[in-house]
């Protein structure tokens, strides 16, 4: 009898399109799925997505169990925990999601000093790190190149979920997590379902009825007309190739798909430069200031601008934040407020449901001028963002009760009314004109 194939799970947390686990089963007659809940890992995320994962590591028990399997959820260090396991069942080999940060480079790097022997499979992205890149280098700075090529190149084919997963006997699976507080900011009160099979019904609902109207209307805050679907990527409860794919050819796919590419952009820039959340992807020699009561201000959505400080509500009520309010955001705090742009990327981090390394702080470089931009030190007005993307001041007075009574445009510039509302502050910076 052949031994048993480990399947570690990290964010790749579904069972359709996974060829980590389709190999597996096509190697051995016997598999072991594995998550290992790391105290260390998990005292670093938000706790909204402690809280996420909590739905999509049920969702995937559930959908390995209909299969026939199971999933072993441990807890602990993940090479240790993952290599006892091993151990334990006489496995030798296991499989993973190549993933592209450090902490994911140092995870398979520690299972093979333990003599495992670690395969890693496409899963992360459309395109993967790597498969299409510049002559002479390793990957690209820029997008535009990067878009021509990813578009030119072949994707895979998408796997079908496994009819049967046949766990070995004896192996204990562990019990889910719960909300046990773990993670860092605080629990927003609107978080939607996670999980494989929520994920996938709306992708199907969006495609069917949100996608045509994306290019047109992405960019409007009111309108709330983005895809909502960046969690499910985040863990990978969507494949981002079945995402693709399902996108691809309708009407409004291509602007959408474009925006998987920027996804796949910044996930092969983090591969080639893991150190994207604490370094200057490309230094410039910019002053930032220490200003810990402006910093508290923007975090707290108490700046006086009502455009960035609905975005920072936003993030505080539904642990997500419209991509141009994320945009406005970051430009206030770092081109306005020239606090450094790791202040306002660790504070996201610590709240997005969707925050990752790679698209969050490879987007806050972009923002702030030291990361992939081909023109750093472009302006970001907000008070003119303001009234191009939400020119009704409807998103404003959505995410800022004070400001309900201020009708249309006004909600943008409470500072000019005669008498300013009750219980929100002055701008504490210049908003532009």
């Amino acid at each position: 009898m052949s031994a048993p194939t480990l399947v570690l799970f990290t964010q790749d947390l579904r069972v359709r399109d996974h060829p980590a686990l389709t190999a597996a089963i096509e190697r051995t007659r016997t598999v072991v799925p594995v998550f290992v809940l790391d105290p260390a890992v998990a005292d670093r995320s938000a706790r909204n997505r402690v809280a996420h994962l909590a739905d999509a590591l049920a969702s995937l028990r559930a959908g390995l169990r209909e299969r026939g399997g199971d999933l072993a959820v441990l807890r602990g260090d993940t090479a240790e925990e993952v290599s006892a396991l091993a151990r334990a069942v006489g496995a030798d080999t296991v499989h993973t999601t190549a993933g592209v940060t450090a902490l994911a480079a140092r995870r398979v790097g520690r299972l093979r000093a333990a003599g495992l022997a670690v395969e890693c499979f496409p899963g992360l992205t459309v395109v993967p790190p790597g498969e299409v890149a510049p002559a002479g280098g390793d990957h690209y700075k820029v997008f535009t190149p990067y878009w021509r090529a990813w578009e030119a190149h072949t994707w895979r084919d998408p796997l079908p979920a496994p009819d049967r997963v046949a766990l070995p006997k004896g192996v204990r699976t562990g019990r889910l997590p719960g909300d046990d507080g773990r993670g860092r900011g605080a629990l927003a009160g609107e978080l939607p379902e996670g999980g494989e099979r929520a994920a996938r019904k709306r992708l199907a609902d969006w495609t069917l009825h949100g996608l045509a109207d994306y290019p047109d209307r992405h960019d409007y805050l009111a309108g709330d007309a983005t895809s909502r679907l960046s969690a499910d990527l985040r863990l990978g409860c969507l494949s981002p190739l079945e995402t693709a794919l399902a996108a691809d050819g309708r009407p409004g796919g291509s602007e959408f798909v474009r925006q998987l590419a920027w996804r796949d952009f910044h996930h092969q820039v983090t591969a080639a430069f893991p150190a994207v959340n604490v370094r200057d992807y490309r230094p410039r020699g910019k002053e930032w200031r220490r200003d810990p009561d402006a910093l508290a201000a923007w975090k707290e959505g108490r700046t006086g601008v009502p455009i960035v400080d609905a975005g920072m509500r936003q993030l505080l009520r539904e642990g997500f934040v419209h991509n141009r309010a994320r945009m406005i955001t970051a430009a206030f705090l770092t081109r306005t407020l020239r606090v450094h742009w790791r202040e306002g990327a660790d504070h996201f981090f610590e709240n997005l449901l969707d925050g990752d390394v790679a698209n969050n702080y490879g987007n806050w470089q972009w923002v702030a001028g030291t990361g992939n931009d081909t023109r750093p030190n472009r302006s970001f007005n907000p008070l003119r963002q303001a009234r191009r993307f939400d020119p009704d001041g409807v998103y404003v007075r959505r995410y800022l009760p004070e400001l309900a009574d201020l009708p249309g445009a006004r909600a943008h510039t409470p500072w000019r009314e005669e008498a300013p509302p009750e219980g929100y502050p002055p701008p504490i910076a210049d908003p532009g004109h």
